[in-house]
């Protein structure tokens, strides 16, 4: 790297809003607390709560459902009352009440209630923090912002799972006892997004009132948002739920107390690889990056089909990692490249909802393909579904200023 190249990544890190930083740490801290749970739930509805396969792609479908139609209220309602931190901050509390069912719950429904508090709270923060961060980030750094925080999420993706292994290991395979530590860190993110997080001030009067979503509004999106949302859809249906690459890796051996290994490796990948993604798609647009993150899903999706043991499923989750880290920060900075500044919250909400459903979709058909085909069907599924998105995007930027450096 020449010396002023480095001058300009550093300068670029520097000009980060201490705010984008601080929601990162909010980020961090949930992650932590969620993944702890997360990177043991599958094996626990599975071999404790006596729940089958199909049942846990159901569960995480509609959770992550639940969240996509969330958002779309929460990021409308933002628009509307320019309140982004309040918004915020109900989803971080919503989803630290919820940590307290996991470990007391008995059946696959009590999961299923817990999920969705947690998701509901997801729902009502995710699209607001966005918009938030969009307001606060000039565009040219835009990608790094949306970079940062994704790292600073992943990093916390990578602690939980870790802290998972060690606490199963101290308290002899007891999920209720690790899942009660699950607390902890969600208790800390809220406090740091009261106290950390400063969100600008609208003019007077620019508040808007009535119903959140309106028609008229809806026609301001332009051309090239819609391509967006089409091309997120699509990379929902790619991407069914991690939990499977769980149930992929205690198929092939792993062993039950190394389980949440699967979801440290993959986001060490991914918290690797998102910020320096976020800082080029800045320098050379957003485009050839998400390509490139299809291509390495592609590829997962084989490997994980296709060779057998435990060196396949970690090249495969690998590589899952891989695509993470160069296309969820990257998506989020191309809505806030294409939408109008008073409608970011909007915006989200919709993108969110569409790729949700998507995942939704995606992840009930991986839970019935693998309870009647197995797993090297569902897989083989999905890596149909991120070839069609990289056609898709191929040909959906290629007609669009979307995914073109900031000028």
């Amino acid at each position: 790297m020449s010396r002023a190249s480095a001058e300009t990544t550093s300068r670029t890190w520097r000009d980060i809003p201490r705010s984008v930083i601080a929601l990162g740490l909010v980020s961090l801290l949930m992650d932590i607390s969620s993944e702890l749970i997360h990177g043991l739930l599958p094996i626990f509805l599975t071999t404790v709560i006596g729940a089958s396969t199909l049942m846990v792609g159901v569960i995480e479908g509609v959770s992550e459902a639940t969240v996509s139609i969330t958002k779309v209220f929460s990021g409308a309602i933002s628009d509307r009352i320019g309140k982004r931190k309040l918004l915020v901050g109900i989803g971080y509390g919503l989803a630290a009440v919820s940590k307290p069912v996991f470990p007391l719950a008995g059946t696959a429904s009590e999961i299923l209630a817990a999920r969705f508090l947690d998701r509901i709270g997801k729902g009502i923060r995710d699209a607001p923090r966005d918009a938030l961060i969009a307001d606060i980030t000039p565009p040219t750094i835009r990608g790094a912002s949306y970079g940062m925080r994704q790292a600073l999420d992943t990093v916390g993706a990578v602690a939980g799972p870790l802290l998972a292994v060690a606490l199963m290991a101290l308290y002899s395979n007891d999920f209720r006892a690790v899942f009660w530590w699950a607390t902890v860190p969600a208790i800390l993110a809220v406090l740091v997004l009261v106290v950390g997080v400063n969100e600008p001030q609208l003019p007077a009067g620019s508040e808007k009132r009535g119903w959140p979503i309106r028609k008229a509004e809806l026609a301001r999106m332009p051309p090239a948002y819609w391509i967006v949302v089409a091309i997120g859809a699509v990379f929902g249906l790619a991407r069914f739920s991690e939990a499977f690459l769980v149930l992929k890796a205690q198929a092939e051996g792993l062993p039950l107390a190394l389980l949440p290994l699967v979801f440290v490796w993959m986001n060490l990948v991914y918290a690797i690889v998102a910020a320096p993604a976020g800082i080029l798609s800045d320098k050379i647009g957003r485009k050839n990056l998400l390509l490139c993150g299809l291509a390495a899903l592609t590829i997962a999706d084989l490997l994980l089909a296709l060779l057998p043991g435990l060196a396949g499923a970690a090249a495969g989750i690998g590589l899952w990692g891989l695509y993470l880290g160069l296309s969820q920060g990257l998506l989020s900075a191309l809505v806030a490249d294409t939408a109008p500044g008073d409608l970011r919250g909007t915006a989200f909400g919709l993108f969110n909802l569409v790729g949700g459903a998507a995942l939704l979709a995606a992840s009930t058909l991986a839970g019935w393909t693998w309870h009647e085909l197995g797993p090297a069907a569902t897989f083989a599924l999905g890596a149909g579904f991120s070839v069609l998105a990289f056609l898709m995007t191929t040909i959906g930027l290629g007609h669009s200023a979307a995914g073109e450096p900031a000028k």
